[in-house]
Parts: C-alpha cells; sequence; structure tokens
C-alpha cells in the first residue's frame, strides 16, 4: 500500500455495509434514516458510501453494549 493513501478512509458501498452488519437494508435504512447509524458520504448519481472504521466503529459498540 502507498503511504499517500494511509491517511485515506476507506469507503464502502451500502451493499457491504448491510453484509458487514448482517442487517437487511430495509433495517439499516430505518437506522439511518432515526440516526443510529453512521452517516453516509454522497458519491452522487444515486451513490453513497459509509466510511469503513465508522461501521467497525458502530458494530464494536453493539457487541461492548452486549458484555455491558
Amino acid at each position: 500500500m502507498n503511504t499517500a493513501n494511509d491517511n485515506i478512509p476507506a469507503l464502502i458501498s451500502l451493499k457491504d455495509a448491510y453484509r458487514l452488519t448482517s442487517m437487511s437494508r430495509t433495517m439499516l435504512n430505518r437506522y439511518r434514516a432515526d440516526g443510529r447509524f453512521p452517516v453516509a458520504v454522497d458519491l452522487g448519481d444515486r451513490r453513497l458510501a459509509f466510511i469503513r472504521s465508522e461501521v467497525a466503529d458502530w458494530i464494536q459498540s453493539k457487541i461492548a453494549a452486549r458484555a455491558a
């Protein structure tokens, strides 16, 4: 990997986000509408993405909440 790209956040698609979270597309969109999921990055032309680290942090917070 090029060190010049190390500071660029990795983006993932909506499809990748619902696969990583094991949620349906509908449920993920509900969470987004309610503000309970990381905010999407608008890429234009009906395309959006999520910052991979934010989704990973969201998943970790759900795991941590289970243990609490």
